[in-house]
């Protein structure tokens, strides 16, 4: 049976290579012969559970544009049919919101390694900025997407985002205008951000992410040692021209993700099965009332993965300087390639200063991240203030404490201690 099996895999396989000889050549270099460092950790899963996620964004979109009605005056009871009367329609709503938190989880925790091992350094600038790329889109993707249930938040969440436009001088009004397609946020609003969150963006993610993957597999992964495979010595028992601390992405890594995957399934299901609001974190309370104009809800905040950034906009009181200090807050990542003057890529090997800035840093965007949530008392207008301040100047003054900071040696090969 199994050599019946063997052959008919065989007799397929040549049956494509015939008829599209590109393939296999174009699955070697990406799978089997694509050699990563033998020394990943645990932090190397997030890539690829953000692929995962990403398909499952995917195929529950596509699942609930059949049932979904992008109308003003039937959006939210159409989210409410979903919900109550499509077979299963409520796992399928809950694994896509719970979904649209855990793309931001990954996400986060995949540029954080990048930060600590810095993925970001010579040669993989152009995978940086990518990968930035891809998390400009997702936050619009994520927004547009949050607007679509009609209730209280979405809607007064857009009207608070989009007003934000009105602050750029001269087309400030103009602008806001055409992005709502009308003089206020209604259905001509939900109508285009149906269409850009369902068709344009969706294509232009999945542009980046190819784009980010082969500019990845060009330079090859790093590590957490921040050594470089390529340049190591060659030869291992799979080839003599291949790195000799590297090993076959396909099936060592694939098989490594899938245990990864399975674990982090594990915790969505119990999430989308027992919490799927999180305690108003992933679904506010408040979109679950339909959207008012009349009414505004006591406390408007965007969803938790937004967070760090309003914190900032509420921090400045001037309204332009406000939305520059938030879309700065983004775009300076984009620098981190060129901030970043260490002579050593990761953590391990950098001195107390490094990890002590570093420390700080996630405390302070983790806090901004809380205080986004927060009514915006006037001590929680200064304590944003003070994280504010210490984001910019972790990235502005990064040339100089890069350089000041202790190095230790770093090792010729890759190490295998955790």
């Amino acid at each position: 049976m199994s050599n019946l099996i063997a052959r008919c895999v065989d007799g397929v396989s040549a049956w494509v290579n015939e008829r599209a000889p590109g393939l296999a050549p174009f699955y070697r270099k990406h799978m089997t012969e694509y050699y990563a460092p033998k020394n990943f950790n645990v932090w190397y899963y997030f890539g690829s559970l953000a692929l995962l996620v990403l398909v499952n964004q995917i195929v529950t979109g596509i699942w609930l544009t059949m049932n979904y009605k992008p109308s003003a005056a039937e959006a939210f009871a159409s989210v409410e049919y979903i919900m109550r009367d499509v077979d299963y329609g409520w796992l399928i709503r809950y694994m896509h919101s719970t979904g649209a938190s855990a793309f931001f989880i990954v996400v986060y925790l995949h540029m954080f390694r990048g930060l600590i091992y810095g993925s970001y350094q010579k040669p993989r600038e152009l995978v940086w900025i990518i990968g930035m790329m891809i998390f400009l889109v997702l936050m619009a993707e994520a927004f547009m997407g949050y607007v679509l249930p009609w209730g209280q938040m979405s809607y007064w969440g857009a009207q608070v985002i989009i007003n934000l436009f009105g602050a750029v001088p001269k087309v400030g009004d103009a602008l806001t205008e055409f992005i709502r397609g009308d003089y206020l946020v209604s259905d001509a609003t939900l109508n285009r951000f149906f269409a850009l969150h369902v068709i344009a963006l969706p294509l232009v993610l999945l542009l980046l992410v190819v784009l980010h993957l082969g500019a990845l597999h060009e330079v090859g992964s790093n590590n957490p040692d921040g050594v470089e495979i390529k340049k190591g010595p060659k030869g291992n028992r799979w080839s003599e021209k291949a790195p000799a601390d590297g090993i076959p992405f396909h099936p060592y890594y694939t098989v490594k993700d899938l245990f990864g995957a399975g674990f982090f399934l594990t915790i969505m299901a119990f999430i989308v099965f027992y919490a799927p609001t999180f305690g108003d974190l992933f679904l506010e309370f408040d979109n679950f009332i339909p959207a008012n104009p009349l009414v505004t809800p006591e406390h408007i905040k965007p969803v938790w993965y937004f967070t760090p950034f309003y914190a900032m906009l509420r921090a400045v009181p001037d309204k332009l300087l406000g939305v520059i200090v938030m879309g700065a807050a983004v775009l300076i990542l984009f620098l981190l390639p060129w901030l970043d003057r260490s002579p050593v890529k990761s953590i391990r090997y950098r001195g107390w200063l490094s990890k002590l800035l570093l420390t700080i840093f996630v405390i302070a965007f983790v806090s901004l991240g809380w205080l986004g949530m927060q009514s915006g008392s006037e001590l929680q207008k200064l304590m944003a203030q003070i994280f504010t301040v210490y984001y910019f100047a972790f990235f502005l003054f990064m040339p100089l404490w890069t350089r000041l900071d202790a190095v230790k040696a770093v090792p010729e090969r890759v190490t295998m201690h955790d």
